[in-house]
């Protein structure tokens, strides 16, 4: 099967690591080492290969290293099933967003979504269920674009329709007129982004049929407090938006829409919501859908996305653990891998690479060492 791969890696000036280079192969990445040396900023500069603000959400100007202060940059060398491509993006001193050049060409965020697929684990995730419906939220809309590319755009554009008409809302306007254009826009897209997010929860769910998995199948569901959180008709939004500017005007802010919905997921077997089960059940449920989500990008690209793992052996167990690194293996995905003690990945053997980091003098130092 063909391989989808970060083969070289360089930070500059990015968060603790002054200039940090990994040459790759193709195989899975253990990076091991104590807190704080800086293992995390590593997946977060591969996070930066796709669309958005990262696996962190950072602002632009805090992923730079301090007191220097000099803006930040990432290169990568990514083979992709078709070609090698050469990617950099960066931020300038003093800039809120940042550059991209794919190939030597300046080229939009959304197309790194389309070169590649790149999905992740974090820590954060573990209390998912435990959350906010915003988190999930955010969890359902990263799952939807590595399968839909173009949901980055729905997604904005619901987003800034959506707060223009908020400013309408506290500056207490009532002329019908202001609202119509913007509320059609909010109707159109709003419908497109529950669309998106509901062929995705297909997708995984399909995923997970017939899975050869020792993780626990998680059926997911789209839910709302009213029905506009999950209608994909534009007419029932448009009506429902215009309904509500009354109750919004009361409010500043819009009540309805699909920026309301929430994300319920069940352990299948059991028969219980994800939110009641145990920790270390919730961390599988996650395990469980990261992996359906990275066979379903397997068979849309032809080739498994690259997996970052952010101190994934918490609340898993050893078996589960070995699992986890036989079906990363079986899929021929490069996933990457941190965590504080080499021996949670001894597992892995000569199947991946080894790299230790250090702190030291407030800069990462990092090692290739012989599998552990």
């Amino acid at each position: 099967m063909p391989r989808l791969a970060v083969t070289s890696l360089s930070l500059s000036h990015l968060r603790s690591h002054k200039t940090t280079l990994i040459q790759g192969d193709g195989r899975p990445v253990v990076i091991f080492g104590p807190n704080g040396a800086g293992k995390t900023n590593i997946l977060e500069a591969l996070s930066l290969l796709s669309p958005g603000r990262g696996l962190r959400r950072a602002a632009i100007p805090d992923i730079a290293r301090t007191p220097e202060a000099l803006g930040w940059k990432v290169t990568a060398r990514l083979q992709a099933p078709d070609r090698t491509h050469e990617i950099e993006t960066w931020a300038e001193p003093g800039t809120t967003t940042r550059a991209l050049k794919i190939d030597g060409k300046t080229a939009p965020q959304i197309a790194l979504g389309r070169l590649a697929r790149v999905i992740w684990l974090i820590p954060a995730m573990d209390r998912l269920w435990l959350e906010g419906a915003a988190d999930r939220r955010r969890f359902l809309d990263r799952l939807t674009l590595s399968l839909e590319p173009n949901h980055a755009d729905t997604v904005l554009a619901y987003d800034k329709a959506m707060r223009e008409r908020n400013r309408l809302l506290k500056d207490q306007v009532h002329n019908p007129n202001w609202y119509a254009g913007l509320e059609t826009q909010m109707a159109t897209h709003g419908a497109r982004l529950t669309t998106n997010r509901i062929e995705a929860l297909d997708r995984l769910s399909a995923a997970q049929t017939d899975a050869e998995t020792s993780f626990p199948r998680a059926d997911l569901a789209l839910t709302a407090a009213d029905p506009t959180g999950n209608t994909t008709d534009p007419d029932t939004l448009h009506q429902a938006f215009a309904t509500a500017r009354h109750r919004d005007m009361a409010a500043g802010r819009t009540l309805v829409g699909p920026h309301r919905a929430d994300l319920e997921a069940t352990y299948a077997a059991k028969a219980m919501p994800a939110r009641a089960c145990s920790t270390g059940e919730q961390k599988a449920l996650l395990v469980s859908l990261i992996l359906a989500n990275a066979r379903a990008l397997t068979d849309d690209f032809g080739a498994a996305p690259i997996i970052l793992l952010d101190e994934v052996a918490a609340h898993l167990d050893a078996d589960h653990r070995a699992a986890l690194y036989d079906e990363i293996c079986t899929l021929g995905a490069q996933a990457w891998m941190t965590g504080t003690d080499a021996n949670l990945f001894t597992p892995l053997t000569d199947r991946a690479l080894w790299f230790e980091v250090r702190e030291t003098d407030g800069l990462s130092q990092l090692t290739e060492v012989p599998p552990q």
